[in-house]
């Protein structure tokens, strides 16, 4: 029996799915991510979709305050069944929309704190976090709560840019900087740290120095592009093994082609397609919650970057529930 015809419990009620589309046009009702239900209507949740309205850490172009809410809009596409991994994410295990976690524009330590206590609650529950950005910036706290419950993770970071950057004008905090703090601090596997999609010039080769001296592989998009994703994929899943894995994707990995809606774009991006091939291929990586952060709306057009965004999240989300119900029924 394929997991797409599994159900998540055993004994227990069924998952509540999306608002039924040939009831309710898509385009009608709250803008939930995929039409989920709010967390407040299913009380709790196996993968907690939250948004983060943050983009004071931006060192560019701001509004990825509004990028969740635009992934939203998009999401409203979203299909129950996956046939890229023969799923029904929404039907494997309990997904809903746990709103935003609202962080002070105007303080961004405070911010990083409040969005660090909002996970360790959600996580607290028992749900993975499937987050939706938001600057970057918001990684590091987000990666701070998940280590507290599963010790140093694996990370995979996709991204134009590398944000192991040091500081701005001083500020240790920016979206520029939070995987450097996050070795730092010690929560993350320091042998399983990838970089995907890197291109576009640097500051100078020292960056690409100091950041190899913190564990970090590089798969730029270049190498995508002559490889190809299954070979990308295969390489990711050797180097993260069976390790709890965090993802964090930056909308920016895709080329602007693909992905204008961004405040930093660069040249010679992978392709959406590229993009979720990859994910596709690390479905049997142990992945604890992930990210989808730097929309910003305001520069897309006819909602691509929002779409690619959703439908990342989708993947995403679908590997998380997978994992979710395979986990139920090795305990049965």
């Amino acid at each position: 029996m394929s997991s797409s015809e599994t159900p998540a419990t055993s004994g227990t009620s069924a998952p509540r799915g999306p608002v039924d589309s040939s009831r309710i046009p898509r385009y009608a009702g709250p803008a939930t991510f995929a039409r989920l239900p709010r967390l407040d209507e299913v009380g709790t949740t196996d993968v907690a979709v939250v948004g983060v309205p943050f983009d004071s850490g931006v060192s560019y172009r701001p509004g990825a305050r509004f990028g969740g809410n635009a992934i939203r809009e998009a999401s409203r596409l979203l299909r129950p069944y996956n046939p890229a991994q023969d799923a029904s994410p929404f039907a494997l295990a309990q997904v809903a929309d746990a709103g935003d976690i609202a962080a002070n524009p105007f303080n961004i330590n405070e911010a990083v704190e409040t969005v660090e206590a909002a996970a360790d609650e959600l996580l607290g529950t028992g749900a993975r976090l499937m987050t939706l950005g938001g600057d970057h910036t918001i990684a590091l706290p987000l990666l701070r709560s998940v280590a507290k419950k599963h010790g140093p993770v694996a990370l995979l970071h996709f991204d134009a840019h590398l944000d192991t950057w040091d500081t701005y004008f001083g500020a240790e905090y920016t979206h520029g900087t939070p995987f450097r703090r996050a070795v730092e601090e010690g929560i993350l596997d320091t042998e399983a740290l990838s970089h995907v999609g890197i291109r576009g010039p640097l500051y100078g080769k020292q960056d690409l120095t100091d950041d190899e001296k913190m564990g970090f592989g590089i798969v730029t998009s270049a190498d995508v592009y002559r490889r190809g994703a299954d070979e990308v994929a295969d390489q990711l899943r050797q180097r993260i093994g069976d390790r709890p894995l965090y993802i964090s994707i930056d909308i920016d990995c895709l080329d602007p082609a693909h992905a204008p809606g961004t405040g930093t774009p660069e040249a010679g991006g992978m392709t959406s397609r590229e993009l979720l091939e990859i994910l596709r291929g690390l479905a049997s990586c142990n992945l604890v919650s992930a990210d989808v952060v730097e929309v910003a709306p305001a520069y897309d057009h006819a909602e691509i970057t929002a779409v690619a965004a959703s439908h990342t999240a989708y993947e995403l989300t679908t590997i998380m529930s997978r994992q979710i119900a395979e986990s139920r029924r090795g305990a049965e």
